[in-house]
């Protein structure tokens, strides 16, 4: 009975040592066994285990000054460590339950049928896969290749008539970028970098013994990661002090060292959605369609080439579908709102506007549709579950390690459940043995 009262009371101390930081910033209960050395081992929470199993059998302080005995006088032969889990273990299993464990309470499901919703209408909606770029660079290919007539100039020489294509005033400036385009005042981005193989994700990690690290995820477990990620992470527009790397989110989606490539990448993102979307409107809008038409009509009659009416109008379609992207972009980079599928009422630029797109960039006055961190939403639920996972324990690391006393935390070394063999003597050389499990959620 002793022995049982020792190992655990011994092995729920050892828990009780977990690491503060990542319980206050994660919510999550780990041992680190480096115990803010830097070095750690399995060897050192050993070592702990042993001290308060040793501690527990040794006699009170009275005890000793009046030379007092247990009936027994039993001891601490020895402690091992035969098992145990780290955070990172088979591919973040042990991470994953743990955090699982820590949203069980949290009443979410409204927010991720919203996300669900979302996602899904932008997938169905084809935004995710409708290419514009391509469509705008096959239509390109077709005037290239048409054939224009000649003129011949004063001193005899003959030249080539200029089409004078409207469209070519946006298509010169897609070349700068989504981002660069989006938010010509580029001094409020964060240009925080890190050097990621240093982080668990990048590097050879230590492996536990595989006590407790078998896990299959769900799809609605997938969302309650999601969620969690959302609520622990800073994002663009919403950063945190504590991180590293200020827009987390963006990383866990692209997983590129740096803030500012992070986001471009997420306006890459967003601007290929937003062209598909605005595409589909504006080729479906009949005012707006015969806008294009009359202008590329003009130009087909007067350099004498009609069969070019019809590419050069959609020319001058894809141009007005950029920049009303740009524009979208600039509004949810601003704060404001942007519907998935676009209307009369919440279209922004004019054909004349569009000329001069980076001079008319919209307005927040839209009332209704997504904010920027509803889009990255979708675009993390749509983010390979593993990627997210690793990349996650790559944030974590970074951010314990701003922290004093972390400075070498490594998750690969973060204890959730082990196993330990205690052997007990006693004075009259009778011994006994014992072996139990304990973990977080035991």
């Amino acid at each position: 009975m002793k022995t049982e009262c020792v190992a655990d009371i011994a092995m729920n101390s050892v828990l009780a040592e977990y690491n503060r930081e990542l319980y206050e910033q994660y919510g999550l209960l780990m041992v680190d066994t480096s115990y803010g050395t830097g070095n750690p081992s399995i060897k050192n929470l050993e070592d702990h285990l042993r001290h308060y199993a040793e501690k527990n059998f040794e006699r009170s302080t009275a005890g000793g000054i009046l030379n007092a005995q247990t009936m027994t006088a039993m001891y601490c032969k020895d402690v091992k460590i035969s098992g145990y889990s780290v955070a990172t273990d088979n591919n973040g299993a042990v991470l994953n339950r743990q955090i699982l464990a820590y949203m069980a309470g949290e009443p979410i499901g409204y927010l991720m049928g919203e996300v669900s919703s979302n996602a899904s209408s932008l997938q169905s909606g084809g935004l995710d896969s409708t290419d514009v770029d391509a469509l705008a660079s096959e239509n390109q290919e077709i005037i290239d290749s048409t054939e224009l007539p000649e003129i011949e100039k004063e001193d005899g020489k003959k030249e080539i008539i200029s089409i004078g294509n409207p469209a070519d005033v946006v298509n010169s400036q897609r070349g700068i970028g989504a981002l660069n385009l989006a938010l010509p005042d580029k001094s409020g981005i964060s240009e925080s970098v890190c050097s990621l193989s240093e982080y668990a994700s990048h590097r050879n990690l230590n492996k536990g013994t595989g006590l407790d690290d078998q896990m299959g995820i769900t799809a609605v477990q997938k969302l309650i990661l999601d969620q969690y990620y959302y609520e622990k992470c800073s994002r663009y527009g919403a950063e945190m002090d504590k991180a590293q790397l200020k827009y987390q989110l963006e990383y866990l989606i692209y997983g590129l060292n740096s803030d500012y490539g992070n986001l471009e990448k997420m306006a890459e993102t967003l601007l290929f959605w937003r062209q598909a979307s605005n595409m589909i409107y504006l080729f479906s809008c009949q005012e707006k369609v015969s806008e294009a038409e009359a202008i590329a009509t003009a130009l087909s009659v007067i350099l004498f080439v009609p069969e070019l009416a019809d590419a050069i109008k959609y020319s001058i379609l894809f141009a007005w579908t950029f920049a009303e992207s740009i524009s979208d972009l600039h509004i949810l980079f601003s704060g404001g709102r942007v519907p998935l599928f676009k209307s009369d009422e919440t279209w922004k630029l004019s054909l004349s506007n569009m000329f001069s797109f980076r001079d008319h960039l919209g307005s927040q006055d839209n009332q209704e549709g997504l904010l920027y961190e509803d889009y990255l939403r979708i675009k993390l639920l749509m983010t390979s579950h593993l990627e997210k996972t690793k990349r996650m324990m790559d944030i974590m690391e970074m951010d314990i390690r701003q922290t004093e006393g972390n400075a070498g935390f490594k998750l690969d070394y973060c204890v959730d459940v082990f196993r330990a063999q205690l052997e007990v003597g006693t004075k009259y050389g009778y011994e006994v043995g014992i072996e139990r499990i304990y973990g977080y959620e035991r």
